[in-house]
């Protein structure tokens, strides 16, 4: 349909104001375009026309509120004359654009002293929880108190949804305490707070206090649950929510528990979901859900599982395509994502910065260093994306891995903004793995302007002057952290064994069965010297000692830490806790050790066992004495 209009001005005006709202109502984006066109051509519309602002007010609602375009909507905004702007047109943009952008326009709008109502209040609030910012948050608080707005329940629930999202959780407490009337939501989001903020337990008591609950309040108390490790209670509680009080999970509930299981590791669970899901909606569980389950299988360490769930999948979207290139990617799997990102190209997905960053993500752990080259390339050339600092760090990341830091650094230098911790951090990495020691010393000391407590960094170091023979500068440096009050973060490892989470710490002895474990881990650690296992010490400091030689108990200490680091811990109680010839998943925090790496590879022999570790950065698949890194990690 063309649409074409008089060259008169008031009623072809007003009829073209009818129009463009009832496009409002219909969303009709073909239509919305065609008669903003016809009025620029019509002369209805500045520079052309005299007088119509009413239009320009029509045509920016139409492309805020209907989402068609937000380019559009604040090009026109700022077409308006200040004169002829209201609080709802500046209400109307502040719900439509970014929290950084929303939270400019409120403060505009308060300097044109234009009328606050509860709704502006509420957009802006919504926009700001967003942002997690403490002092923003406290301001619009007295902001509502001053308005006199407290008594509106969306607002309150707005504004304690705010200090949620900022870890506030007194904040939430003592606006839920002073409101009179309080909706289920105003319970809910007081539950999210306090299980943030307070820990399970209180999170439980508030739960059983609420009067009233939603699949919301249910879903938080599972998801707590479930990320603390207790899969028994999160079981208990979804059969109570189902079965005793007859909710069903929505799309929403099943998103948010399959994601606290990828965060915890917890296949059990999600298993059971997955069954849930297929019950409930069928084979064709959508696209959110799908793409939950991938995620679930890939960062639980059953890739084979979200392959086959992917695959199944009727229709993927660019989200679902990431999942599954991402997880591919931790997996160190980087031939497989590339054939999977050609055939997402060949079905004609549009891949954006995120399917990027799992790509030169796949290439950095698989040394593909000419192929990242060739896709940092085209993510502008090609794909017309914007490459982001995430991107550059990908790329120093890659170069670094593959010993070509000189390159790294002069990639640093050419990029177009100034490099964050995470970039830095990159190229530190990679001079510990290639002992670099000068080129390190020289960016340590801009990480510690970025972050001074950050202690992987300040051990990092410290190992790598052991590693490069400088053991008095290591000690001395270890000694100044301590002084200093600096604290590594210990190292944990966890494995779920019949439903249930087990946790481990360097020397721990506080698990019920520590007797056994160590009975295992005597002679786990016997096979696995039979098998070839050499303690690599190289990396610890010896304090007091000389030289090597003169330390031999000092040594036998160090071997014995090595020994009862959280992995092989972890290990042993696999060992003797799940059944012959069963794979074994390990979930740990920090990135695998180098003599617990090699300790894997000959237990995955000694014992004809698939051992899976998820540490920081990536899995490792360990079988029949290698790895699935290739010892490129």
């Amino acid at each position: 349909m063309t649409w074409t209009l008089p060259h008169a001005h008031h009623t072809p005006a007003l009829h073209l104001r009818a129009l463009l709202r009832r496009c409002a109502r219909t969303s009709s984006p073909r239509t919305a375009t065609q008669l903003h066109a016809a009025a620029l051509i019509s002369g209805l519309l500045p520079p052309t026309s005299s007088d119509p602002h009413f239009l320009l007010n029509a045509l920016f609602h139409l492309y805020s509120l209907s989402s068609l375009s937000l380019s559009h909507a604040i090009h026109l905004f700022h077409q308006i004359p200040n004169s002829h702007k209201d609080s709802v047109d500046y209400t109307a943009l502040i719900s439509a654009t970014n929290p950084n952008h929303a939270l400019r326009l409120f403060s505009e709008m308060r300097s044109l002293a234009l009328p606050l109502d509860p709704v502006s209040v509420l957009c802006v609030l919504t926009k700001c929880s967003h942002l997690g910012c403490v002092k923003t948050g406290s301001q619009l608080h007295a902001l509502v108190v001053k308005l006199g707005v407290s008594g509106c329940v969306r607002v309150c629930n707005a504004l304690m949804d705010v200090y949620v999202k900022c870890g506030l959780v007194d904040g939430v407490r003592r606006v839920f305490e002073d409101m009179g009337l309080k909706s289920v939501v105003s319970w809910t989001v007081v539950l999210e707070g306090v299980v943030k903020g307070e820990g399970l337990e209180n999170g439980r008591k508030v739960f059983d206090e609420m009067p009233e609950r939603n699949e919301v309040a249910w879903t938080v108390m599972i998801v707590g649950y479930v990320e603390n490790g207790m899969t028994r209670e999160a079981f208990e509680l979804l059969r109570e929510m189902i079965f005793g009080c007859g909710f069903v999970l929505n799309g929403v509930s099943l998103c948010s528990i399959l994601s606290a299981c990828s965060r915890s590791g917890d296949v059990s669970l999600g298993r059971w979901v997955h069954g849930y899901a297929v019950k409930e909606i069928g084979w064709d569980v959508g696209v959110m859900v799908g793409t939950g389950l991938v995620d679930m299988y890939a960062k639980c360490g059953r890739i084979g599982a979200a392959l086959v769930v992917f695959r199944n999948m009727p229709r993927r979207n660019v989200v679902a395509w990431n999942a599954m290139i991402g997880g591919l990617a931790m997996h160190g799997k980087g031939k497989d994502v590339v054939d999977m990102f050609d055939s997402m190209i060949g079905e004609g997905v549009s891949p954006d910065g995120l399917t990027f960053l799992a790509l030169l993500s796949a290439c950095s752990h698989s040394g593909m260093v000419d192929l990242g080259w060739k896709y940092f390339n085209e993510l502008e050339s090609i794909h017309g994306i914007n490459p982001e600092m995430e991107h550059y760090a990908c790329m120093v990341d890659l170069l670094g891995r593959a010993g070509r830091l000189e390159e790294a650094e002069a990639f640093i230098k050419s990029m177009p903004f100034a490099p964050n911790e995470v970039v830095l951090g990159s190229l530190f990495g990679s001079c510990y793995t290639h002992g670099k020691v000068k080129l390190g010393e020289q960016i340590m000391r801009e990480l510690v302007q970025m972050d001074p407590y950050n202690t992987e960094y300040h051990v990092l170091l410290s190992n790598m002057y052991a590693l490069s023979g400088k053991e008095e500068k290591a000690n001395f440096f270890r000694k100044v952290l301590k002084k200093r009050g600096i604290k590594k973060v210990p190292g944990t490892s966890s494995m779920y064994v019949g439903g249930q989470l087990h946790q481990f710490i360097a020397g721990d002895k506080s698990h019920p069965q520590t007797a056994g474990i160590y009975m295992m881990l005597d002679d786990m650690i016997r096979r696995l010297r039979l098998g070839g296992y050499v303690p690599n010490t190289s990396s610890q400091v010896l304090f007091g000692c000389s030289t090597r030689d003169d330390c031999t108990e000092a040594l036998e200490e160090v071997e014995q830490v090595l020994f009862t680091h959280s992995e092989k811990l972890a290990l042993a109680f696999g060992l003797t806790s799940t059944p012959s010839g069963s794979p074994i998943h390990i979930f740990k925090n920090l990135r695998i050790c180098q003599d617990c790496h090699s300790a894997m590879k000959i237990a995955s022999y000694v014992y004809n066992r698939e051992i899976v570790v998820r540490d920081r950065y990536r899995f490792h698949s360990f079988k029949q004495g290698s790895c699935s890194c290739s010892d490129y990690w």
